[in-house]
């Protein structure tokens, strides 16, 4: 870390690099809320819309990794740059799309620019602030992170109302531009100075291996998971796989290494991030159809009834990392999969009658578990790592968080129709999918607590 670094420049880094952020999580949440004017514009499918999203989770699972090396080997701030420029393109052409093919086109590019806003932004704070500081500036970063997660919806819905869905992505671009006179005025260049090669074979390996696995999760629903291509494709993946050990085995600077993999430290925080993601996004899609298909619930009251979630993220994140600066990342991941069990169970107990304070209870629960977990999986991530490679760090992380993502809402959505369909009833599929939560709540409660528990806790900062 650069010592020179000042307590004001330090300040504006995180200002800077939390504007860049929020600006890729709230492109996760707003552009749902203009689905259905996007298709009454285009005059398209389901099947076609529900691509405006897919593609932007495919391009951030498949190129988080390579986002990473880049970041470490060219130097963080520029490729920051150049990724904020790319995205502000991005989403200059996806306002002024005349085809759903154009809009999805530039939704991809927008989810691979956004890959550099979420690897190159951690890897710059954890080089700015100490080790003693970083737990605090990471739960910040979250909490902005967590708050465009909240504005997302209703943000969305009123320009939608108010203006048109295009302006749902002209929006980011102002933002950008702040976020870049900002970091151009007080970030500082840091990148790995003793790793400067890019393995191309590798990065395209990579980027087959995961866009078919996201593909085959995301479309199993549609397909069958039994089908050709859905089994094709995941059979492709594997095979991927088993080149990508073998390939970047025998080159010097891999694009992904995989002795990562032997780190417990690391492959802790990769099962917590996992879990994470594999909760909410299973959570976080059926919540909102609870809320209007069985509370009788308008869409705007849907957004604000999320707000309990995304609010206590906010809220709570900074004081989580004061925690962690403090006494560590154990009891704060343990605590979050506790809060998950908890939100999870009270779901599974749902009603079309319940009172308002049960229902904001579960969804706090919900909120409270989600920030125990996303910032110091990502802490612990980081510091399993040397800080040289801190945006590869990042790039992993982020990797496996939206696989799990994507295997979580491709599994929970099974179970949810399965159960839905044999016994005709929305609640009973929803009882189910909170059932999967619980048990995964609880494994990853399980296997992160005997982790911690071969640590030395002196890496751990316990």
């Amino acid at each position: 870390m650069n010592q020179a670094i000042t307590k004001r420049q330090k300040l504006l880094t995180l200002t800077g690099i939390s504007i860049a952020s929020f600006i890729g999580c709230i492109d996760f949440t707003i552009v749902n809320t203009a689905l259905p004017a996007i298709q009454t514009t285009f005059a398209t499918s389901m099947n076609q819309l529900q691509w405006v999203i897919n593609i932007f989770i495919l391009a951030l699972s498949a190129f988080m990794v390579i986002a990473g090396k880049i970041a470490d080997t060219v130097g963080r701030r520029k490729v920051l740059y150049m990724g904020m420029l790319v995205f502000a393109l991005a989403s200059l052409f996806a306002g002024l799309s005349s085809s759903m093919n154009q809009l999805i086109f530039w939704r991809f590019i927008q989810g691979v620019s956004c890959t550099i806003l979420y690897t190159a932004t951690g890897a710059i704070i954890a080089n700015t602030f100490p080790i003693a500081e970083r737990g605090r500036a990471m739960g910040m970063l979250f909490g902005v992170n967590a708050l465009g997660l909240a504005v997302g919806p209703v943000l969305g819905g009123f320009i939608v109302g108010a203006l048109n869905w295009r302006w749902i992505f002209f929006v980011n671009i102002p933002l950008i531009i702040l976020s870049l006179i900002i970091c151009i005025l007080n970030v500082t260049e840091s990148y790995n100075k003793q790793n400067n090669k890019i393995d191309i074979l590798g990065a395209i390996i990579l980027v087959l291996c995961l866009s078919s696995l996201v593909l085959a999760f995301t479309q199993a629903n549609t397909w069958g998971w039994t089908s050709k291509t859905t089994l094709y494709l995941l059979c492709f993946a594997i095979l991927m796989a088993i080149i990508l050990y073998i390939v970047e085995n025998r080159v010097s600077e891999p694009i992904i290494k995989f002795s990562l993999f032997t780190n417990r430290q690391f492959i802790t925080s990769i099962i917590a991030t996992f879990s994470l993601a594999f909760f909410y996004c299973i959570a976080f899609f059926l919540m909102p159809l609870y809320l209007h298909n069985i509370r009788g619930d308008n869409d705007y009251l849907v957004g604000l009834m999320l707000l309990p979630v995304t609010g206590t993220i906010a809220i709570i994140s900074p004081v989580v990392g004061r925690y962690v600066d403090r006494r560590g990342t154990k009891h704060p991941l343990l605590c979050g999969f506790i809060f998950f069990a908890v939100s999870a169970i009270l779901q599974a107990n749902f009603s079309a009658n319940d009172s308002l304070l049960y229902v904001m209870l579960a969804f706090i629960s919900m909120g409270i578990g989600w920030a125990c977990i996303l910032g110091p999986s990502t802490v612990l991530s980081l510091s399993a790592l040397p800080e040289s490679s801190g945006a590869i760090a990042m790039g992993a992380s982020w990797t496996f968080h939206n696989i799990g993502g994507v295997i979580g809402l491709g599994i929970g959505l099974a179970v949810f129709n399965l159960q839905s369909t044999i016994h005709n009833s929305f609640m009973t599929g929803y009882k189910s999918a909170m059932c999967l939560l619980i048990i995964i709540s609880v494994c990853a409660f399980i296997i992160v607590c005997w982790n911690f528990s071969k640590f030395n806790k002196k890496l751990c900062g316990e």
